[in-house]
Order: C-alpha cells, then structure tokens, then sequence
C-alpha cells in the first residue's frame, strides 16, 4: 500500500515535470532553478525538469509520427 501511494506520487510529479516542460517549449518561460540557494536541492530541481523534457519529447515525437494526429 505504501509502495502503491509511492508511486503514484511520482508519477503525479512527472506530470508536473511534463507540464512544465510544455510551458518551456510553447513559451520559453522556465522556473529560476539558479535561485535555490542549496547546491543538492538545485540540482535535484535540474534533474526533475529533465525528466520532464525527456517525457515531453517523447510524447512528442510519438504525436509527430501517429496516425491519430494533425498539424494545424
């Protein structure tokens, strides 16, 4: 049970990750990672967002090459 709401957790801040990397890509705008005082916490941060564009690139590149999508 613990296990279960683990990773639900995490996967609930991969979808954060995602969005934000979305925000990233459409507008440019990305979170002052470079403002976190605490080198460890810092590059966690850097770390999370990266995973981030990694599964937003991939969703993308799935979308680019499916049937089930359009360019508008």
């Amino acid at each position: 049970m613990v296990l279960g709401r683990l990773v639900h957790y995490a996967v609930d801040a991969l979808a954060v990750s995602t969005i934000l990397a979305g925000v990233k890509k459409t507008t440019g705008f990305t979170p002052a990672t470079e403002q976190i005082p605490e080198s460890s916490i810092r590059t966690f941060t850097e770390g999370y967002l990266g995973a981030g564009e990694t599964v937003f690139n991939f969703i993308a590149g799935q979308a680019v090459t499916s049937q089930y999508f359009k360019k508008e």
